[in-house]
């Protein structure tokens, strides 16, 4: 151990002449505590809810989606061909065709604009999460007889889509696309079908609760006039990791027209605004840290002054004034590193805590999951330690160089 940190934690554990000094130091070191320790708590947090979300948009658009590029749709007659290579290429688990359409639902009391998604119901299942997302009903895109012998096609809908059309299990609503009819002279209509409520799904994300609405393939096709044809091929794999290379072996294979998209292209700017947003709360409580610095610059400051005497007794026994500026710099990152250590310590004691009893629970009713999520990101933990370290020695900077600069003669004289 070098004498300049000898001295410097001798320094910090001395009394001193004003206990006001030694409060300050108190104040410093816990004020460093809490920002790192709202800072573990708040990025955990902020890891917690982007996992779920990218586990509920995973979940329910698949990890890799095969397409045209004129979005023309694929034909009914390389369907079958491309769904079994699908099928038994590496690191893919499940395929699932599917046709996409912008339209209108319409119930007794109300309309609003969907996307209709027409869906393999024995296939969807191992590509996406929807049977797991049904709340109410099941996944019965059967036609059905409902009443006086007319039998009506299913259709599932997002809970929030039903509560605005204010409609139950087994109501009737009916389905527009533009996708037209000739009519004679009168031009075309929008072409239409009549479907019975088969159930309810909920993903806890207001974007699909809202806004989705799921057929079987055939009727989507004949809703569309598609005659056979989809929109895109879905694909889940073992990993979602390994998106990037299983879309580039895809493209490879199939060539042109075909193209992909990952999960991530999918939703590049919703995972880039939540990147985002863990930057700005680093940034904003950061300024915690930034305050408890100052204590720690008023802190030297007042001890430079108290130990003006020291300082010149050093200097006369040969010290270097780098080795003076070295004791404050220390003293400054030993109080820093106190408080970093303590406030990682109370931070993530307080994420575990969380973590294994949830104490801090989210309504139900409101909110699809019943507690915060914590996430742990050990790189968070290194980016949090390296910011507050380094706030603490900028500020150990100032007082540290006024120090160095003192005059021995005059530092002993007036002693």
């Amino acid at each position: 151990m070098s004498y300049e940190l000898f001295i410097a934690k001798r320094y910090l554990r001395s009394k001193r002449k004003t206990g006001f000094i030694s409060l300050i130091t108190y104040i410093s070191i816990i004020g460093v505590m809490i920002g790192v320790a709202a800072l573990v708590i708040v990025l955990s947090v902020a890891n917690g809810f982007e996992s779920e979300v990218r586990s509920r948009i995973i979940g329910f658009d698949a990890h890799v989606r095969v397409r045209t590029f004129h979005d023309r749709g694929i034909e009914s007659e390389v369907l079958p061909d491309m769904l079994k290579k699908l099928d038994d290429m590496a690191h893919v688990t499940g395929v699932a065709p599917c046709i996409f359409e912008k339209g209108l639902i319409v119930s007794a009391k109300s309309k609003q604009g969907v996307f209709i998604k027409g869906i393999d119901p024995e296939r969807e299942p191992k590509v996406t999460t929807l049977i797991d997302n049904i709340v109410y009903g099941s996944l019965n895109l059967d036609t059905l007889h409902v009443e006086k012998g007319k039998a009506y096609p299913g259709i599932i809908i997002g809970r929030w889509l039903g509560d605005r059309l204010a409609v139950n299990l087994g109501d009737r609503v009916q389905v527009l696309t533009a996708a037209g009819v000739e009519t004679g002279g009168m031009g075309s209509m929008p072409r239409f079908r009549t479907f019975r409520v088969a159930g309810f799904f909920e993903t806890g994300l207001y974007e699909y609760d809202d806004n989705y609405a799921f057929v079987s393939i055939a009727e989507a096709q004949r809703l569309a006039e598609r005659r056979g044809n989809v929109s895109w091929i879905q694909l889940k794999l073992t990993d979602m990791t390994l998106a990037e290379d299983v879309a580039r072996v895809i493209e490879k294979q199939f060539g042109y027209p075909y193209t992909t998209d990952t999960w991530f292209e999918m939703h590049q700017n919703l995972f880039a605004w939540m990147e985002l947003e863990k930057k700005f709360f680093f940034l904003i409580l950061s300024l915690i840290i930034m305050v408890a610095a100052f204590n720690i610059v008023s802190t030297l400051i007042m001890v430079v002054l108290e130990k003006r005497k020291d300082i010149g007794v050093l200097k006369s026994m040969g010290a270097h004034s780098r080795h003076i500026m070295n004791i404050f710099v220390y003293e400054g990152l030993v109080a820093g590193s106190i408080g970093t250590v303590l406030g990682l310590i109370l931070g993530y004691a307080v994420c575990f805590l969380q973590l294994k009893t949830k104490f801090i629970a989210l309504p139900g009713d409101v909110y699809i999951i019943n507690a915060i999520p914590i996430e742990f990101h050990w790189l968070d933990g290194v980016a949090i330690t390296v910011a507050s370290l380094l706030i603490s020695y900028v500020a150990t900077l100032y007082p540290s160089y006024k120090a160095s600069k003192l005059d021995p003669v005059e530092a002993i004289r007036y002693e």
